[in-house]
């Protein structure tokens, strides 16, 4: 064989070998708005860069977390932007959107109707979905709060997904947990939600 071919046919082996040794582990995409995407605190802080840390931790190697949150999206968003993240061939999709909707008063049928149809779409995708649930301030009145708040449970129940009861537990409405707006978690905040998500995705994922 020539040089020059012996040297291309080198090339074409390695090049090779790295595509075989692409990433390989499973995929997680973080579907949601600013309280996945990490309002006011730095992408490392955001529970979707300590989630993958965590995972890394207890042994998930390869496992990867993709941060698709939005600042300021709704359900609304939930299908378009699911069918976009297809791409990433995810394994495990965690949807947290909801929190916008309430906190705008939303029709919950719409709200309703937006969620199932990305829960629909996921399985059909064979992407296992983990929903988090969203709970609302009081003074949005008992009957509004009471059922926004049992959309997710129920969702989560028809579609055969996996539940977070509520992503905020133990960080809502506690000031040292949330920046100064009282409604989104700061850098300790997000220890919290981040270990509120991890309990049930394990489940998912299993065994590393």
């Amino acid at each position: 064989m020539r040089p020059a071919a012996q040297l291309l046919a080198t090339l074409a082996a390695v090049l090779g070998a790295a595509g075989s040794t692409a990433f390989a582990g499973p995929t997680i995409v973080c579907l949601g708005d600013s309280l996945t995407e990490g309002y006011g605190v730095a992408p490392n802080d955001a529970y979707p860069a300590r989630l993958e840390r965590r995972l890394h931790d207890l042994g998930y190697d390869a496992v990867r977390v993709v941060n698709a949150g939005i600042n300021g999206s709704t359900t609304a968003s939930a299908v378009s932007r699911l069918r976009w993240q297809l791409r990433n061939e995810p394994d495990v999709l965690i949807l947290a959107l909801g929190a916008n909707d309430g906190l705008r008063g939303v029709d919950l049928e719409s709200t309703r109707a937006h969620l199932a149809e990305a829960l629909v779409l996921a399985k059909a995708n064979g992407v296992r979905t983990l929903l988090a649930g969203m709970q609302l301030p009081p003074n949005y009145g008992p009957e509004y709060t009471r059922e926004f708040e049992r959309v997710f449970p129920q969702l989560a129940r028809e579609h055969d997904a996996a539940l977070i009861p509520f992503l905020l537990e133990g960080v809502a409405a506690d000031a040292s947990l949330n920046l100064a707006d009282g409604i989104h978690p700061n850098a300790e905040g997000y220890r919290r939600v981040t270990e509120n998500v991890l309990e049930p995705l394990l489940t998912l994922l299993g065994p590393p």
